[in-house]
C-alpha cells in the first residue's frame, strides 16, 4: 500500500507501469513520453498505448491516481481511462479500474462475438493477470 498523499498516488500509477514490464518480460515498457505514459514494444517500437499526464487525488482516506488514454494501437480512438485507487473506509481496499476504454481488438458493434476473440483471450486476460501480481506486490510490501 501507499501513503495518503498525492507522491502515494503518483507511486500507485507508476507501479502499475513497472508491473507491466515485469509481467510481459520487458516486452512491453515504458517509452519517455514528457510527464505521461507511452507503452512501447521492447520501449521504442510501436506505441501500443498512450496515457496523458496523471491526475492525482490525496486525501486522508482516498488516494487515487487517473490517466486518460490518449491512444495507441490497443484504443480505437483516444477515450476512457483507467484509475489506480486505495481507500481508507473498512480497512485498507485497492481497486484499478476501466472506463470507456474502446480496444482496436474488441468486437465492433453490429459484428459477430468472434471478431473481438483476440481482445476476449488475449488483452483482457493480460489485463487481469497484470491486475492480480500489480495488487499482490502492493500487498506484500504492507505485510513487511
Amino acid at each position: 500500500m501507499v501513503e495518503f498523499s498525492e507522491e502515494g498516488a503518483r507511486a500507485l500509477g507508476r507501479s502499475y507501469w513497472v508491473e507491466v514490464e515485469r509481467s510481459t518480460f520487458g516486452l512491453v515498457r515504458q517509452a519517455a513520453r514528457g510527464s505521461g505514459v507511452r507503452l512501447c514494444l521492447l520501449g521504442r517500437g510501436p506505441t501500443l498505448l498512450e496515457l496523458g499526464v496523471p491526475d492525482v487525488v490525496a486525501t486522508p482516506r482516498l488516494v487515487r491516481c487517473r490517466f486518460a488514454i490518449a491512444g495507441g494501437l490497443l484504443a480505437r480512438r483516444p477515450q476512457g481511462d483507467i484509475t489506480f485507487t486505495q481507500t481508507r473506509d473498512h480497512g485498507l481496499q485497492l481497486s484499478s479500474t476501466i472506463r470507456n476504454f474502446l480496444p482496436t481488438l474488441a468486437a465492433r458493434h453490429g459484428k459477430p462475438h468472434w471478431t473481438g476473440a483476440l481482445y476476449d483471450q488475449l488483452q483482457s486476460r493480460l489485463h487481469v493477470f497484470i491486475s492480480r501480481r500489480y495488487f499482490a506486490r502492493l500487498t506484500r510490501e504492507v505485510e513487511r
